[in-house]
């Protein structure tokens, strides 16, 4: 394969939001071109007019833009293939769908919605309940293959309504090799006459999406396994066009983490996950949460979408963007459903918020937080903070939350280990404690552990008898990072200051 030659294509439809399955899809294809050295290309295929939701491409642009899958040609970017939205390109696929009529591969049908009603009607009479327009019902409908000529020519000039429809022939094996599943063996017997050209002027998606292919020089298809089934369409069209088919890879499902079937909107409500990249809010006033909103990490969202359904062939889990595209390829990609993973996708989120340098935390803490007791710090301290925390944290807002004692002290102090760790001799050992610290001439946390440690020795006690009593007046809490840590930030002053406050409080508390 020439590395100039990859041109892949990810192709939504703005009937709605992003899921992330087609997130996913379009990172298959963004990699696989990056691989290459290839070209991403975003076409917008809106010819489902009926479907179209008013701010969808918008919306499916700024994910992908969020996600960090910029495309070389689409939309707002331009391209020597353009237009590349399939609304803009309307004038152009007619064209081809009477040349699929002229060369006896294609046919007018003048069926109207009752006569097609009506036919499935009396195929469950006949117990029949999947009944299809195709090489055997089509000779009983209204169509140019069944029609005289010139009634056919009468209906036309009169614009009655009229589909173009695709004549499958009957009885063939249409066979193409999937770059993900293998060879695919499907015979016509099976498949209906697909409309292709609809009266309202626009194509369908078989039609439009086989003819944009060809003409922006698609070498692959990478698409979702649901498109499976449309596939020997595809590749009989090419046929009938005399033109070379792209290769065709299709992606695994993603599959609901409690059962079987295809991930779904409504799965993530039920069970309290985001399945779309980024906030949508629905005319009907319907709110879907997104990841981003979340405080998903991008890098973090991406790196769990590409392991559902691909696998390095290494131990390794943990990629950055330019990892996955070297570590790419298709022959890895599962043809099994993947199923979704809330806790993993959690997961991944903290190892990118530890590998997070803390100035870049400090700036979104800043952002996403507005309290005085955080806008009071200096930029230096926020990010030793962040360094302290962000072992234990998922989201950047957690670093504040969880560690809120850090810019401010305690006023509520956990009662589990008031119960258990605060003793009848604790509040002197915690003044005797205090004065020791008061001491400490460079108050670093090395001096603090090496002081503390001189203090159990001295006192003959344990580290459980001491270390559990002064977290708590601290930090009100029965766990964290290291105190000492934490006290040499916080610093000397405000460390006596708390403890000369919150030992009387959590003494009443016990008492």
């Amino acid at each position: 394969m020439s590395t100039n030659s990859v041109r892949v294509r990810f192709a939504p439809s703005p009937t709605g939001p992003l899921h992330i399955g087609g997130v996913r899809t379009a990172l298959y294809n963004y990699l696989f071109a990056k691989k290459h050295k290839g070209t991403f290309i975003i076409r917008i295929e809106d010819t489902d007019q009926a479907r179209f939701v008013e701010g969808a491409e918008e919306y499916i642009l700024d994910a992908l833009k969020w996600c960090g899958l910029n495309p070389d040609e689409g939309p707002g970017i331009g391209g020597d293939f353009g237009p590349y939205r399939q609304s803009d390109r309307q004038e152009m696929y007619k064209p081809f769908a009477e040349q699929l009529i002229a060369s006896g591969n294609a046919y007018y049908a003048f069926d109207s919605a009752e006569d097609l009603d009506k036919m499935r009607k009396q195929a469950q009479k006949m117990k029949m309940p999947n009944w299809q327009y195709n090489a055997v019902s089509r000779s009983t409908m209204q169509n140019s293959l069944t029609l005289p000529e010139d009634e056919v020519q009468r209906k036309l000039e009169n614009r009655d309504p009229y589909v173009i429809r695709f004549k499958m022939p009957r009885n063939e094996d249409v066979r193409f090799e999937d770059e993900i599943r293998g060879w695919v063996v499907v015979n016509t017997n099976n498949l209906d006459d697909k409309v292709l050209f609809k009266s309202d002027g626009m194509p369908t998606y078989h039609l439009a999406n086989i003819v944009d292919d060809h003409a922006m020089e698609i070498s692959h298809v990478i698409r979702g396994e649901e498109w499976l089934p449309s596939a020997p369409l595809h590749v009989l069209l090419y046929d009938a066009f005399g033109w070379n088919a792209p290769k065709f890879a299709h992606c695994p499902l993603l599959l609901r983490p409690d059962g079987n079937g295809k991930l779904s909107k409504r799965d993530g409500d039920r069970l309290g996950f985001p399945v779309f990249p980024t906030d949508w809010n629905t005319k009907d006033g319907e709110k879907f949460t997104g990841y981003r909103e979340q405080g998903y990490i991008p890098g973090a969202f991406i790196n769990m979408l590409a392991f559902l359904g691909w696998n390095p062939g290494t131990q390794q889990e943990l990629f950055s963007l330019e990892e996955m595209i070297e570590a790419f390829s298709l022959d890895r990609v599962s043809k099994a459903g993947a199923k979704f993973d809330a806790d993993k996708t959690r997961w991944f989120q903290q190892q990118y918020l530890k590998a997070a340098s803390n100035s870049v935390l400090k700036d979104q803490l800043k952002e996403k937080i507005n309290d005085a007791s955080l806008a009071n710090k200096i930029d230096e301290y926020i990010e030793q903070a962040c360094e302290l925390m962000k072992e234990r944290a998922t989201f950047v807002e957690d670093i504040f939350t969880d560690g809120k004692y850090l810019f401010e002290s305690p006023d509520d102090f956990d009662k589990k280990p008031v119960k258990k760790k605060w003793k009848e001799d604790t509040s002197s050992l915690m003044e005797e404690w205090k004065t020791l610290l008061a001491s400490i001439t460079n108050f670093s946390a090395e001096e603090i552990e090496t002081t503390f440690k001189s203090f159990l020795v001295e006192k003959e006690l344990g580290i459980g008898k001491v270390l559990p009593a002064f977290r708590l007046v601290i930090t009100g809490k029965g766990m964290g990072p290291s105190m000492f840590a934490i006290a040499s930030l916080i610093g000397q002053v405000e460390c006596l200051t708390r403890m000369g406050k919150n030992i009387p409080t959590i003494q009443k508390l016990k008492e």
